[in-house]
């Protein structure tokens, strides 16, 4: 593997460091082992060392293909990164043709938590996760639950660190308070065309809708509390409703996008994942493609540190305001 392609970041507390921009397995289950080998190789060879999955994904299958694939591959377990989620019980009706999935409810018990890592763990054919997540929150949750499941994982060696997703800082704080471990990671809808996140800390006291407080103040909370974003559908506008690069939808992003992207010599995709990595966060992007070339355009926005002014510029083009 050539780490030194590609900038690392520290995940939370700093005790594993990653790659800043990690590969999403979502539609890993809609190739083929030799196809996904393939996959996994091209991020490799440039410097991608993190793998995110969950156990919906394809109902399970692509963590199986990925399992075949990582088997198949010439990679080694050590040269990865690689976490989970678990939380989302499954309505196999919903789930639709290209795989994605939605749930009937949320479990947090120690039961289902406890199984779901045995079962990622067996179609991955991993002996550990290096990271282990709630995926969306339980209404239900109980944290003395959670704690004991996260005690078991830790005591058997099955997963090293622990996180969330789509968590709020208020619940992150609630969970925090009843687990020994430090929650190290909140997965969260990040992009260009979704920016609540960063909207509410510019429109502080004001009327506009930007200013509604959907996370808690999440971007500066993760920030203070060593806690590593994760930013899904880092192309996406919307609830997948689609990409927004080379839609022509988005006129004027996608003019500013090519703009900035020939200056730097890359594609629009890689200028959307530059837009990202430029937060002082040091968020981690999770690229969703399952396309070895777009998958290397994409990367190579990781290490452009775009000035302010194009920063602005995007952000101003995909349609948000400045007061």
């Amino acid at each position: 593997m050539r780490d030194d392609i590609m900038r690392e970041i520290s995940l939370g507390n700093g005790e594993i460091k990653a790659s800043q921009v990690a590969l999403g397995i979502m539609r890993m289950g809609a190739k083929s082992v030799t196809e996904a080998q393939n996959i996994l190789e091209t991020v490799a060879d440039q410097g991608l060392n993190f793998i995110d999955s969950a156990d919906i994904y394809h109902d399970g299958h692509s963590e199986e293909v990925f399992g075949q694939a990582l088997k198949q591959s010439s990679l080694k377990r050590e040269d990865l990164i690689i976490q989970s989620k678990a939380g989302i019980v499954l309505e196999h009706s919903r789930t639709t043709a290209d795989g994605l999935v939605f749930g009937k409810r949320y479990d947090f018990s120690k039961e289902h938590l406890l199984t779901a890592v045995d079962g990622i763990l067996s179609r991955m054919g991993l002996d550990y996760l290096d990271s282990f997540l709630l995926h969306r929150p339980d209404p239900l949750m109980e944290v003395d639950e959670v704690a004991e499941a996260f005690n078991q994982l830790q005591a058997s060696g099955k997963v090293r660190a622990f996180g969330v997703s789509n968590f709020n800082s208020r619940q992150i704080d609630l969970l925090q308070s009843a687990v020994d471990q430090k929650l190290i990671i909140n997965q969260v809808q990040l992009s260009l065309k979704h920016t609540p996140l960063i909207d509410q800390g510019i429109f502080v006291n004001r009327f506009e809708d930007e200013a509604s407080d959907r996370t808690g103040g999440m971007l500066e909370y993760a920030q203070q509390n060593k806690i590593t974003l994760q930013a899904w559908s880092p192309y996406q506008y919307g609830m997948f409703k689609g990409v927004f690069i080379d839609n022509p939808k988005f006129p004027e992003l996608n003019q500013v996008l090519q703009a900035v992207a020939a200056k730097y010599g890359v594609t629009k995709n890689a200028i959307a994942t530059a837009w990202i990595t430029r937060l002082p966060q040091d968020i981690q992007v999770i690229l969703g493609s399952m396309n070895p070339v777009h998958l290397k355009e994409s990367l190579a926005g990781a290490d452009i540190r775009l000035t302010r002014q194009e920063w602005y510029d995007l952000y101003l083009a995909a349609g948000h305001q400045l007061p």
